[in-house]
C-alpha cells in the first residue's frame, strides 16, 4: 500500500528540512553517505489450540535508525522515539563511529532515484486493511480452519492453528535527498495437526503468507490449508529409513526451492563475495551449471511474502538475474557492494528493523522451469531419492557445503516411485550441486509458506523451484 508523502511525515513527526539537517549532521565528521529509515510496525497475533485461544495479542514498534558510511566504516544509531533531540543524538553518534575521511565514490543507484513513489505500481495493495478489524474478529476463520482440519482424519489427535499479522509503515530518506515510502502489510495462517495410529505417532504443518490485507482468510484459503496439512500422512506412517550412499535426487516443484536458497542463494549474495568468503567470489561471468538453466531473486511478484515495491535504502525492487542461461552474471547488490564493484544496487538491501543497519538478502529466490516433464525426470532414475520437503538445513558459505534434512519423500527404483521415505539427510556442495543439474521441468512453483530467513537478522522470503534432477547428492540414511 502506497498513501501519500504527507501521511508519513505526520506518522514521524517530521518535514524535509529535519531530514536535511539529520543528514547534515551525519556527514560532519567525514562520512560521504548518510541515510534515514523511519519504521511503525503494529503487529497482532492469535493462536487457537484444539478450540481454546492459548495466546494472542498486539504490539507497535516505531523508531528510526541512522546510517552513515565512510569508506569501510559504518556508523549506526536508532531511536525509539522521533524527537528531534533524539534524532540528532542518533545522528551524531553514527557520525562518530564512522569518523574517517574517505574517498569512496557515492553509494548511489547509479542514477538518482528521486521520484515519488507510485501507488498505481503497489505490489501488496490491502482491500481489507488489518488494522480495520478487532482481534475477534479472525475467530471464526480460525474456528472454521481447525474444524475442516479436523474433519479430514480421524487419527487426528491434536490441532494447533494461528494468524499472525503486521503492517509497516516506513519512510526513508539519503543525502542524495532521495525520499522513498511504503506501507507493508504481511499475513500469515499456520497449522500443526499431531496423528496417531496403533500407537505411533505424526504430525504435519503447513503455513500460508503473503502480502495482503485481511481479505486473505477466505474460505478457500481454509481448505487449501486443511488440505495440505493431512496430504501425505499414510505415507508418513509407512515411511521407511532406506540404505544411504551416493545417488540421484529429484527435488520436487515448490517447497524444494528452500534448497535453492540456502545452498546457492546465500553465497550468491555480495557481501560474502566482496569479503572473498563465498565460494562464487572469483566466478562472476562464469559458467556455474549447464546452459538453459536461469537463477532469479525478484521483488515483483504481486503480494509475494518477498516482494518489495522498494528495499530498506530506498532502491526500487526488481527482478534479477543472478544466473543465466547458466552464466554467473549478478551477485545481489546492496548499496555498499555495489560501489564496490562499481554497479548498480540490486535492490537487496534489508533489514529485519530500523534497529539494524542493512544487509544484502534475498526477496524470492527461484529457478525458472526448463523443458522438461517433471515424470520423465523421475522415470529417467533407475536408483534414487525423490524428496519434496526440506527442513533444517545447515550450510557453509565458504566452502559450500550443505545439509538438509528431508521431512517427505521417496524412493525411486527402476524410474518409479516406490516406497516413502523420512529420517535422512542430504548432503552436498552447492557449486557441485549446480554443475550436476541434469534435467529440469517446466513446473515452477513459488511456494506461498511463511519462509524467513535468519542471515544474521530476520527478514521474510519467498522461494521456488521446478522439478529438478541432480546427477549424485549424499543421501545419510541406514548404512
Amino acid at each position: 500500500m502506497i498513501y501519500s508523502k504527507q501521511y508519513y511525515l505526520d506518522i514521524f513527526k517530521v518535514d524535509t528540512a529535519t531530514l536535511d539537517r539529520l543528514v547534515q549532521e551525519g556527514l560532519s565528521r567525514g562520512g560521504n553517505y548518510c541515510d534515514i529509515f523511519f519504521e511503525n510496525t503494529s503487529y497482532g497475533s492469535l493462536l487457537l489450540r484444539d478450540g481454546a485461544v492459548t495466546s494472542g495479542g498486539n504490539h507497535i514498534d516505531y523508531g528510526v535508525g541512522i546510517r552513515v558510511l565512510a569508506g569501510e566504516k559504518t556508523g549506526y544509531a536508532y531511536s525509539e522515539s522521533t524527537s528531534p533531540a533524539d534524532m540528532l543524538s542518533c545522528a551524531k553518534a553514527a557520525a562518530r563511529i564512522a569518523d574517517a575521511p574517505s574517498e569512496v565514490s557515492p553509494y548511489g543507484t547509479g542514477s538518482p532515484s528521486r521520484g515519488e513513489p507510485n501507488p498505481n505500481a503497489d505490489r501488496y495493495p490491502m482491500a481489507t486493511p488489518w488494522g480495520d478489524l478487532r482481534m475477534d474478529s479472525f475467530l471464526p476463520f480460525l474456528s472454521s480452519l481447525e474444524a475442516r482440519i479436523r474433519e479430514k482424519d480421524r487419527r487426528i489427535v491434536k490441532i494447533t492453528v494461528s494468524l499472525a499479522f503486521q503492517v509497516s509503515d516506513i519512510l526513508m530518506y539519503n543525502s542524495f535527498r532521495e525520499l522513498k515510502w511504503d506501507t507493508r502489510p504481511m499475513g500469515s495462517v499456520s497449522a500443526t495437526a499431531v496423528f496417531s495410529q496403533n500407537g505411533k505417532t505424526e504430525n504435519k504443518s503447513t503455513s500460508r503468507s503473503f502480502r495482503t490485507g485481511a481479505e486473505m482468510l477466505s474460505d478457500s484459503l481454509a481448505d487449501e490449508i486443511a488440505s495440505e496439512v493431512v496430504k501425505g500422512i499414510d505415507s508418513r506412517f509407512e515411511a521407511i529409513r532406506p540404505k544411504g550412499g551416493k545417488m540421484p535426487v529429484v527435488m520436487g516443484a515448490g517447497a524444494s526451492g528452500i534448497l535453492l536458497h540456502e545452498a546457492m542463494g546465500h553465497a550468491f549474495e555480495a557481501d560474502f563475495n566482496r569479503k572473498g568468503t563465498s565460494i562464487f567470489s572469483d566466478k562472476m561471468g562464469q559458467r556455474v551449471c549447464s546452459s538453459g538453466i536461469n537463477i532469479i531473486d525478484d521483488a515483483t511478484i504481486p503480494g509475494a511474502r518477498g516482494s518489495l515495491n522498494y528495499d530498506d535504502e530506498g532502491v526500487p525492487g526488481q527482478k534479477t538475474y543472478m544466473v543465466e542461461d547458466g552464466i554467473l552474471t549478478s551477485y545481489l547488490h546492496d548499496r555498499i557492494s555495489a560501489a564496490h564493484y562499481g554497479v548498480k544496487s540490486t535492490g537487496n538491501g534489508r533489514r529485519e528493523s530500523f534497529r539494524y543497519a542493512p544487509l544484502p538478502r534475498m526477496r524470492t529466490t527461484y529457478m525458472e522451469s526448463g523443458t522438461a516433464r517433471a515424470e520423465d525426470l523421475v522415470s529417467s532414475v533407475k536408483k534414487g531419492i525423490y524428496v519434496d520437503e526440506f527442513s533444517n538445513g545447515q550450510v557453509k558459505i565458504g566452502e559450500g557445503d550443505f545439509t538438509f534434512f528431508v521431512k517427505s519423500g521417496f524412493l525411486i527404483e527402476n524410474g518409479r516411485l516406490t516406497a516413502p521415505v523420512k529420517d535422512i539427510n542430504i548432503i552436498g556442495n552447492g557449486p557441485r550441486a549446480l554443475a550436476d543439474i541434469e534435467g529440469v521441468a517446466d513446473d515452477l512453483a513459488i511456494d506461498p509458506g511463511a519462509w524467513t530467513c535468519g542471515k544474521e537478522q530476520s527478514a521474510p522470503v519467498s522461494c521456488g523451484i521446478p522439478t529438478v534432477l541432480i546427477r549424485e547428492l549424499t543421501v545419510g540414511g541406514v548404512k
